[in-house]
């Protein structure tokens, strides 16, 4: 964006204390706010809203001024009973400072605005990682592999030749256990995920005359000149993004396409997306994924089957060691799967690293990464508005195989190109400023670490930048620098959250420990009681109800100070384009887009069942359908919207009560102990 007053000097992205990226004009010290972006700086959200809502409702003179977001003449709105004109803009909903007024509007709501201005974190003014010249390193795929699944079955052999010795169990029936189990995994598995996708999810196998030409020519040469059979090609009749594979060897793979990712993506994005599944099979991921999954299957079934079995009396001399054994079980097993998921990110990367080379352009793939997963896609192609039939988009990814995940999570969100002047290219264009506000939380919040921990697939951010280094060594365009350094740390966040999440846990094993070295059980009842007080506390912190500002996909992707358990409050207006599972006829969760952007609605309800009914029996009345969310904002990592309430004309409100149900579990708890305390 340019500021329209300094003759379209380039506004610079510069960071405050409220872990908010803003735009800024080094000149004349103007600020601009995207929608809904001004509420992240003050303690009186309502009040603050309403004092904006009113100026814009009275409305005001053409302004002078340009709106740097879309090049449009912004007005002039009274604030502060007139002390204050700022630039508004109708089109976007961003706010024009020019030097001093944010401060002087958000010192009158309760804080004091602090721009941290750091050449470090502003593009081009910190130190830049110089070119590449050779290609960033890799893990060698069979040595890492071949390692990991030695491990894996050592562990395992140690388990079972314990099992054998101390609990009696035959060597026949222990390696029965292991046959069966890789058995039936392996060689029903891919038909079962047949059956699946064909009934459930609205799947079709297709000819490859049925595929567009430019994908088939593309699959087959690429096939034939890796010296491979093409796969079968299945299609998902819905509009998510997504893609995945599966099957036994890399002669016999299926991929799976949605009919979405065919309309939002461009060619090349496609053949990088297609390319990438296709060096899953060419290595022989199938195959070395599931070996190695089945090791943690068996150890957790070892682990199950010990625990129920029974003791034969008082002189069963098994009952400790089979204790023992199913402990250890159970800790190996965490151990595997946590291996297991190390491995399927390292094959993730070889992966992306093959369809770079296949389609010649890694950022074609680091493209349709950034469009599927979390997104900035370009607004609707002409192909999708030729679309007459309803879409849905966000798509939980099938397994390890497919191009991202969302297991961690509970959502996808995919975000549109922002506004911009009608000189500048649009038809699907990724706005990089964009992509790299998205990035920021990937590659600097802590919470981002944990959950690629436990993911299949490494955060999308580390996988552009690896494309990107591909493209340089290559003589081509990087995707995206993310040159930007951090300027803080977010760790103290970080600290404050994992306490919270823990807190009533923590409580009560406080107050069990005491009662244990006290001989008191009466302590058991005040653990109880201290669980519903952090219970409490928990909860409040977590559902936020002081206000809801309405705000734009595009201001809350900013944000980098946001959890699973430190939310942003929001309203959000919008259309409803999709379930969030697409082809699911029981999902009852949304998808939303607004002028900025497309993200996913976590629709919640106390109970599953309801959830369940609520998506079979009702859900289809939102779709295209205008509405308006009330909810909490959250990232983990994708971003997505837990419903409050939601409207749409012709509809009752509909409220979600799970954050109700955690204040009554609360109180539960609370009750239990005083009644463990002072009854029993």
């Amino acid at each position: 964006m340019r500021c329209q007053i300094c003759n379209d000097k380039d506004l610079i992205p510069v960071y405050t204390e409220q872990g908010v990226e803003i735009d800024y004009c080094p000149d004349c010290r103007g600020i601009w706010l995207d929608k809904g972006e001004i509420y992240y700086f003050t303690r009186k959200p309502a009040e603050m809203e309403k004092e904006i809502n009113d100026a814009i409702r009275k409305g005001g003179p053409e302004s002078s001024k340009s709106c740097p977001r879309t090049g449009k003449p912004m007005i002039e709105i009274s604030v502060l009973g007139g002390k204050l004109k700022l630039g508004y803009c109708p089109s976007s909903g961003g706010i024009w400072f020019d030097e001093g007024e944010l401060e002087k509007i958000t010192k009158t709501f309760g804080d004091t605005f602090r721009l941290k201005f750091d050449k470090n974190t502003i593009p081009g003014l910190g130190d830049i990682a110089s070119r590449p010249t050779a290609l960033p390193g890799l893990p060698n795929l069979f040595i890492r592999s071949a390692g990991v699944l030695v491990l894996l079955y050592g562990l395992l052999g140690i388990v079972l030749i314990t099992l054998v010795e101390l609990t009696g169990l035959t060597p026949g029936a222990a390696l029965l256990i292991a046959v069966i189990i890789a058995g039936i995994q392996f060689l029903l598995g891919p038909f079962l995920m047949d059956l699946s996708l064909r009934f459930m999810y609205r799947m079709s196998w297709v000819d490859y005359e049925e595929l567009p030409r430019y994908l088939s020519e593309f699959i087959r040469n690429t096939c034939e000149h890796n010296q491979m059979k093409a796969p079968r090609m299945g299609i998902i009749h819905d509009g998510a993004p997504n893609a995945f594979t599966y099957g036994h060897t890399p002669n016999n793979a299926r991929i799976v396409l949605t009919e979405g990712l065919l309309d939002l993506l461009n060619e090349d994005e496609v053949k990088g997306v297609t390319a990438h599944e296709i060096g899953h099979a060419k290595h022989w991921d199938m195959l070395v994924m599931t070996a190695a999954q089945l090791v943690p299957l068996i150890l957790y079934y070892v682990f199950r089957t010990l625990i129920s079995m029974r003791s034969t009396g008082r002189e069963d001399k098994t009952a400790g060691p089979r204790i023992a054994i199913a402990v250890a079980s159970f800790i190996l097993y965490i151990i595997a799967q946590y291996l297991v998921l190390w491995l399927s990110r390292t094959r993730e990367y070889w992966a992306d690293r093959f369809g770079g080379r296949e389609t010649g352009d890694p950022s074609s793939l680091a493209s349709a990464l950034v469009k599927i997963g979390y997104g900035l896609a370009g607004r609707e192609s002409a192909r999708q508005q030729e679309k007459k039939e309803e879409r849905s988009a966000g798509l939980q990814a099938v397994g390890a195989l497919g191009i991202f995940d969302t297991k961690a999570g509970v959502a996808m969100a995919v975000s549109s190109l922002r506004a911009v002047s009608a000189a500048r290219k649009m038809g699907g264009e990724i706005d990089k400023d964009n992509l790299k506000g998205a990035m920021k939380w990937d590659l600097w919040n802590p919470w981002a670490k944990y959950y690629e921990l436990n993911s299949t697939h490494p955060l999308i951010a580390n996988r552009i930048r690896h494309l990107s280094a591909q493209s340089e060594v290559m003589g081509k365009e990087p995707f995206v620098r993310f040159d930007e350094r951090k300027p803080e740390s977010y760790w103290d966040e970080f600290f404050v959250d994992l306490s919270i999440r823990f807190l009533p846990v923590l409580a009560f094993l406080g107050f069990v420990a005491a009662s244990v070295s006290m001989n008191s059980p009466a302590m058991i009842g005040a653990g109880l009681l201290a669980a519903g007080f952090a219970s409490f506390i928990k909860t409040g912190f977590s559902y936020r109800s002081d206000a809801f500002p309405e705000m734009s996909v595009a201001s809350l992707l900013k944000k980098v100070k946001v959890s699973a358990v430190r939310p942003v409050c929001c309203t959000l207006k919008g259309r409803i384009i999709g379930r969030g599972v697409p082809g699911l006829i029981w999902s009852e969760d949304f998808v939303m887009q607004d002028d900025t952007g497309i993200i996913f609605l976590d629709y919640r309800q106390p109970i599953s069942l309801w959830d369940f009914f609520f998506g079979l029996l009702k859900r289809a009345r939102y779709q295209n359908q205008e509405a308006e969310v009330v909810g909490w904002y959250r990232r983990m990592p994708v971003p997505f919207i837990e419903i409050r309430s939601i409207r749409v004309r012709g509809e009752n409100e509909r409220k979600c009560y799970t954050y109700l149900a955690k204040y009554a579990m609360a109180g539960i708890l609370a009750l239990a102990g005083l009644y463990v305390m002072f009854v029993i």
